[in-house]
Order: structure tokens, then C-alpha cells, then sequence
């Protein structure tokens, strides 16, 4: 039995969502070489990739409002300068992912589920322009019956909106469905909307581990959760 039936006392779930940034991909190289293109535009000094890593996982207006406050904290950030440096961010980030790339693992993970005829699902902060695109560019299209971005609705992930949206589409419970994820943002998600929630180790979660969120199994690479020769520890 593989630890993903292990969840579901021996069955399969009936869905499977997946966050993007952090757990599918490594996008802060990209990321990062987007916000020191906007500081620079701005007359402000770069960032850089460790910094941006620590920013990342609540949206591209967040990670924009950071880097103009240089922290994680970003409450003083003047509306309309934000404004302006968002639009340069998406300028310099669209078309620009070569740095990006698929983390270990994740293919197989995919391969399997789609093998076995799991339904899958993509709920991102990352702004839908850039979903598609990016994931054929990767190699990643065709995998996600429903693709859940940043502006796709209202309210983005720490809020479980995304998640009731994709369950109600696929018509399944939340206690049948699974969502994984790599930062806080997910793990809160995934409890306010009932779903069990399994996060790995590797993605970003601001500097924190992410095992301080109590998920339900942190996995260091997403092909032990279909191996049936890992166990739950």
C-alpha cells in the first residue's frame, strides 16, 4: 500500500489538488530576475534570488509589495507605487521562464496519479496568465482537469475559495480530496476547507519548516507518496 492509500484507509482519493510555485516548480530563479528588473526600473537596488525565495507564496502583488519594502512586512508601500511596480514585474515576467524548472519527483507523482485515473488540479496564487503557458513550457500541460490561478476569483490562498470551487466542479467532498502544498498559505487553506492537506519539505514557506504547520505527511519528494515501499512514519 503506498502512503497516499494509507491516507485514505486503502482507497485512492477522488481528487488530488496541487499547489504550483514551490512544490511542482522552482520558479524563484525567474522570479527574482522579474523583481531586480522592477528595482531596477525604479532606481532601487536588486534583491536577489534568496531573498525572493523567502518572499514568495501569496501572490505576485504581494511579492511586488516586499520587494519595494525590502521585507516581509510591506503595510507602508504607497497603493499607487505598488500599482506601478506590479505592471513592470509582469512585464519582465511574462515569456521569462527559462530558470524555472520541474522539481524531483514530480513527473512520476503526475504519471502515476494519471495512470491510476485520479483526477488532478492546480490551485495557484501565480496570476493565470502565466499558468498555462508556463506548465506546457515545462512540460506540465495536460495533467489538470481544472486550473485554479491568483485572479482566477476574489480571494487567493490562505482563504479556501480556490479549493471549494474545484470541489464542487469535481463533485467531490472535501475528506476525498487531497491538496499539497509547500507553505502555510496551503496548509490553512486546505484545513478551512476540510481537505487533507500533505506538504513538502523542499518549496517555500518564508523561512519557516514547514512541518510547523502540522499537515497531515511532509514528503521530501513528492514520488514517496506512490511508493509502496515508503512508510507513513
Amino acid at each position: 500500500m503506498t502512503p497516499l492509500e494509507s491516507l485514505f484507509a486503502g482507497q485512492l482519493p477522488r481528487l488530488v489538488m496541487f499547489d504550483l510555485d514551490g512544490t511542482l516548480l522552482d520558479s524563484v530563479p525567474d522570479l527574482a530576475a522579474a523583481v531586480d528588473c522592477m528595482l531596477m526600473q525604479l532606481g532601487r537596488p536588486p534583491a536577489g534570488v534568496a531573498r525572493v525565495r523567502e518572499w514568495v507564496g501569496n501572490g505576485s502583488m504581494v511579492l511586488v509589495r516586499r520587494a519595494l519594502a525590502g521585507q516581509l512586512e510591506h503595510a507602508a508601500v504607497a497603493d499607487a507605487l505598488a500599482g506601478q511596480a506590479h505592471q513592470l514585474f509582469l512585464q519582465a515576467y511574462a515569456g521569462n521562464h527559462a530558470l524555472s524548472r520541474v522539481y524531483p519527483g514530480v513527473r512520476e507523482c503526475l504519471d502515476w496519479l494519471q495512470a491510476h485515473a485520479v483526477p488532478m488540479a492546480l490551485v495557484t496564487n501565480k496570476p493565470s496568465q502565466f499558468v498555462g503557458p508556463l506548465l506546457a513550457e515545462k512540460g506540465l500541460a495536460g495533467y489538470f482537469r481544472w486550473m485554479v490561478g491568483g485572479d482566477s476569483l476574489p480571494l487567493q490562498k490562505p482563504d479556501p475559495a480556490a479549493l471549494h470551487w474545484v470541489l464542487a466542479q469535481a463533485a467531490v467532498p472535501p475528506e476525498q480530496a487531497l491538496f499539497i502544498g509547500d507553505s502555510r498559505n496551503d496548509v490553512l487553506a486546505a484545513r478551512a476547507a476540510g481537505v487533507p492537506c500533505v506538504a513538502v519539505s523542499y518549496g517555500y514557506n518564508h523561512g519557516r519548516p514547514i512541518s510547523e504547520e502540522n499537515p497531515r505527511l511532509v514528503l521530501a519528494d513528492l514520488r514517496q507518496l506512490v511508493d509502496s515501499a515508503w512508510r507513513l512514519g
